[in-house]
């Protein structure tokens, strides 16, 4: 029994259609990974900088007491702020002057 017109036209809309969405899909897909992998860089960024500057890793602190899942408040029971060394201002160590021949 051949195609009709009709018969041929549903199915060339029905592929068209499915194309579509998963090009959709992949779109999503990809705008998924880009916000994670920029979380991901931002939050690594992030506590590097509270490792070094007392300010950021307060900021850190009030930022994860405010977490409003406490098993995302887990995550950072280990994390802990600058070491005392670290509390002064980025760019006032000792360390820091001296090598910039201060």
């Amino acid at each position: 029994m051949a195609e009709t017109e009709l018969e041929r036209a549903e199915k060339r809309y029905a592929q068209a259609k499915a194309r579509l969405q998963g090009l959709k899909n992949r779109e999503a897909t990809r705008q998924r990974k880009l916000d994670t992998r920029r979380k991901v860089i931002l939050g690594g960024a992030l506590l590097d900088l509270a490792e070094r500057d007392s300010g950021a890793a307060a900021m850190l602190d009030r930022l994860i007491r405010n977490l409003a899942r406490e098993q995302d408040r887990k995550a950072f029971a280990d994390w802990e702020g600058p070491s005392t060394a670290a509390d002064a201002p980025l760019g006032s160590s000792k360390q820091e002057q001296q090598s910039d021949g201060s």
